[in-house]
C-alpha cells in the first residue's frame, strides 16, 4: 500500500512543470493565511502582515464605477486598456514625472503585478539574469524564476540605507544580464532613491547597453518628507529607450481588490506585452478601467490625506518599537512598512526553552506566544529582520506592539 501511495505521489508531482515547481508560495500570503487560521481557531490575532490600505476607495472613483456599470461599460475593452485609461495615464506621466509618453507605448495590466510578470515573459531566455537588491519585495526572485530566468540578488544593507550602490550594480552585471529591478519607494524597506543616486548607478548602466530598467513605482505617492521623488529617467533620459515603468493604482488611492496596473516603455516591449496577455488573460476589467480614470484624473485630496494618517502610525509605531529592546527600526521615508532589526533577539531563550537561531524563530515566536503576526526577513532576502505593516489602525499597531514588547520581555 505504501508504495502505491508514493507512485501516486510521484505521478501527481510529475504533471506539473519544472518552472512552476522552482517557485514558491508568497510568504506574505503563507504569514497571512496562518494567522487568519489561528484566528479561527479562537486565538487572538493582531496581523500586521497585509501590505494593503485600509481606507475605502475614495467616493468619486467608486461613483466613477458605479457610473459606468449604468452607461453599459461592461463589454471587452481594447486589449491595452481604454482609451480613456491611457490617456489618464499619459497626462500622469506628464504632470507628476515630466515624462512624455504615446498611447501605443502604455499598456494597462490587471494590477501591477501582472505587468511585472509578463515583461519577464517577454524578454527572459532560460538562464538570463535579473539583478534584484534585497530587501526585495517577495514575488520578484519568483517571478524571474517561473520565466526560466536566474534572479541575482544583492544583499543592500542597512548601513546603506537598504539601496544598491553603483560598485554592487558594477559587479553584478554579466553578459546574461538582462534586466535590473528597482522599487522606490521599496517594499519592504521604504527606501528611496535620491537624483544623485541614480545618476550614478545610470552611468553604471551607460557602460552595459544590454542591460534593461524595469521601475516598480507603486509607493511613489506614499512618501513621508517634502522632497519630491525624483524619476530615473528624469536624471537619465538616455536610458528611456531600455526602460520599462511599472506603476498602478491600488496602494495610492486604495483600490488593491480593481486590479488595476500598467506599464510605460518602448513601443515594443508594449506590443509584446499586449501579444501575450490577449492570449492569457485578456483585457482588464472595463468597470474597474473606468475607476482608475478617474482616479488619475479626479481629485488628490486623499492621496496627501491618507499620507498624512501614515506617517503618524509610522512615527508612533517606530517610537513603540525603538523602545523594545534588542529591537531597532531605520526611519522608512516612504510605503507603510517598518522592517525591524531584530538581531539583538537571536540566541536568545523562549519561555519553554527554544532558542530564537533566525528572524523566522523570533517571527514564529511572536505569533505563537502573543498572537502578533508579521513576515520574517527572510522573506525578502535580507536578515535578521522582520516586516510590520503599518497599513491598519493605530490602536491595532499600539496592541500589536505592546504585545511585542511582552513576548520580548519573556525571553531570556
Amino acid at each position: 500500500m505504501q508504495a502505491t501511495t508514493s507512485s501516486a505521489d510521484s505521478n501527481v508531482a510529475s504533471r506539473i512543470a519544472a518552472r512552476v515547481r522552482r517557485i514558491k508560495p508568497s510568504p506574505s500570503t503563507s504569514a497571512a493565511d496562518r494567522a487568519n487560521e489561528l484566528r479561527r481557531q479562537g486565538k487572538s490575532i493582531v496581523n500586521l502582515v497585509v501590505g494593503e490600505p485600509d481606507f475605502d476607495t475614495p467616493a468619486h472613483i467608486r461613483q466613477a464605477a458605479a457610473a459606468a456599470i449604468e452607461r453599459g461599460a461592461t463589454r471587452y475593452t481594447l486589449m491595452a486598456g481604454t482609451v480613456e485609461l491611457r490617456e489618464a495615464i499619459v497626462a500622469k506621466l506628464q504632470r507628476e514625472n515630466g515624462l512624455s509618453y504615446a498611447m501605443n507605448e502604455i499598456i494597462a495590466t490587471s494590477g501591477a503585478k501582472s505587468a511585472i510578470y509578463n515583461a519577464f515573459a517577454i524578454t527572459l531566455e532560460p538562464g538570463d539574469e535579473v539583478i534584484i537588491p534585497a530587501p526585495y519585495w517577495v514575488s520578484y526572485p519568483d517571478m524571474v524564476l517561473a520565466c526560466e530566468g536566474t534572479p541575482v540578488t544583492v544583499a543592500c544593507p542597512e548601513a546603506n540605507g537598504f539601496k544598491l550602490t553603483p560598485a554592487q550594480l558594477e559587479a553584478a552585471i554579466t553578459p546574461r544580464t538582462r534586466w535590473l529591478l528597482i522599487n522606490s519607494p521599496s517594499n519592504p524597506t521604504g527606501a528611496s532613491y535620491t537624483a544623485a543616486e541614480y545618476r550614478a548607478l545610470a552611468e553604471v548602466l551607460g557602460r552595459h547597453p544590454q542591460v534593461m530598467v524595469m521601475t516598480d513605482e507603486i509607493y511613489e505617492h506614499i512618501r513621508f518628507d517634502s522632497e519630491p521623488l525624483p524619476h530615473i529617467l528624469a536624471v537619465a533620459p538616455s536610458l528611456r529607450d531600455r526602460t520599462l515603468i511599472v506603476n498602478g493604482v491600488s496602494k495610492t488611492y486604495a483600490m488593491t481588490g480593481w486590479r488595476i496596473g500598467y506599464a510605460a516603455g518602448p513601443v515594443d516591449l508594449i506590443k509584446a506585452l499586449d501579444t501575450l496577455l490577449s492570449q492569457s488573460t485578456g483585457n482588464c476589467c472595463s468597470v474597474s478601467q473606468a475607476a482608475a480614470a478617474a482616479a488619475l484624473n479626479g481629485d488628490q485630496s486623499f492621496v496627501a490625506e491618507s499620507v498624512a494618517v501614515y506617517r503618524q502610525r509610522r512615527d508612533r509605531t517606530l517610537a513603540l518599537v525603538n523602545d523594545i529592546p534588542g529591537l531597532s527600526c531605520a526611519t522608512p521615508p516612504g510605503a507603510f512598512y517598518l522592517y525591524i532589526n531584530c538581531g539583538g533577539l537571536i540566541g536568545k531563550s523562549t519561555p519553554q526553552g527554544k532558542r530564537l537561531q533566525e528572524d523566522g524563530d523570533v517571527v514564529m515566536y511572536l505569533l505563537e506566544s502573543e498572537g502578533v503576526a508579521v513576515v520574517a526577513g527572510t522573506a525578502y532576502g535580507l536578515s535578521p529582520y522582520f516586516r510590520l505593516s503599518i497599513a491598519t489602525s493605530l490602536e491595532t499597531l499600539e496592541e500589536g506592539c505592546r504585545r511585542i514588547a511582552r513576548a520580548v520581555a519573556a525571553l531570556r
